[in-house]
């Protein structure tokens, strides 16, 4: 065997110049495509989580129903913040709209951030819309949270944002 080949090991041939350089930028490559592919997924999915709307709330889509004024539907009134009389601030509201104002409270929290106007039942979504534009609420959620067996009522959760509207 010639002594020029500088062979470690049996049947090892001698590493070749910038086989690391190689090496990396594959490695570097593979990352890259790992990366941009995964934004591209977050990007999707982003989108299509977007899309849905959230189960606790609805806006006006085009396929809720017309807000309506109902005078005969009972509204309860909570003021979940911590601003004195706001939930009787809001009931003059809502009765100078022709709305039947059952009863204010308080909530059991004094920390919600957004105002809320709950339905029990699909049937209630218009009114509920409807109630949420006489008060300048944003947002209306089905919820059975505030289900009173036997009746049929809105509830008005009302939080900082109204509070500083009012």
């Amino acid at each position: 065997m010639p002594v020029d080949l500088a062979r470690v090991g049996a049947h090892r041939a001698p590493t070749r110049r910038g086989r690391g350089v190689v090496t990396f930028a594959w490695a570097a490559l593979a990352t890259g495509v790992l990366v941009g592919a995964g934004v591209l997924g977050l990007g999707f999915i982003e989108r299509g989580v977007s899309a849905v709307d959230d189960p606790g709330t609805s806006t006006a889509a085009s396929a809720a129903p017309a807000a309506t004024v109902d005078p005969d539907a009972s509204v309860v009134m909570l003021n979940a913040t911590t601003t004195s009389g706001l939930a009787a601030k809001a009931a003059a509201v809502a009765k100078a709209a022709d709305w039947n104002v059952v009863s204010t409270a308080n909530a059991d929290t004094t920390d919600t951030k957004l105002s809320t106007v709950y339905y029990g039942s699909k049937g209630e979504q218009g009114a509920a819309l409807g109630l949420a534009k006489s008060l300048g609420i944003g947002r209306t959620a089905q919820s059975d949270r505030f289900n009173v067996s036997g009746q049929s009522r809105l509830t008005v959760v009302l939080g900082a944002d109204y509070a500083t509207s009012a």
